[in-house]
């Protein structure tokens, strides 16, 4: 159940980070939703598996959120939101698992 519950997260956090940044025309409030909502995976993932797994996760949700940008100049801002998206969820599915 955390793995969907981390997955979730992470998902909300990225797409609704760019949406609302998108929206808003203000980067700072789609980093704020993006920000919230890692800390929540995090945290989820934590209490079910522990800091290590959970730091794992919180990196590689910042790598994504790092590569979405130079990839949304190669193959355009929302399919590069859907792949990171896409693979953040595959990690945490796997990371968020109880051992």
């Amino acid at each position: 159940m955390s793995a969907i519950r981390a997955g979730a997260l992470t998902s909300a956090g990225l797409i609704g980070g760019f949406a609302v940044a998108r929206a808003s025309r203000h980067r700072h409030w789609g980093g704020a939703v993006a920000a919230v909502a890692g800390l929540g995976a995090m945290e989820v993932c934590r209490r079910d598996t522990g800091t290590g797994r959970a730091l794992a996760l919180g990196t590689t949700y910042a790598t994504a959120l790092a590569v979405s940008h130079p990839l949304a100049k190669k193959i355009g801002a929302w399919p590069s939101v859907f792949t990171v998206t896409a693979a953040v969820a595959a990690v945490t599915g796997v990371l968020s698992r109880r051992r």
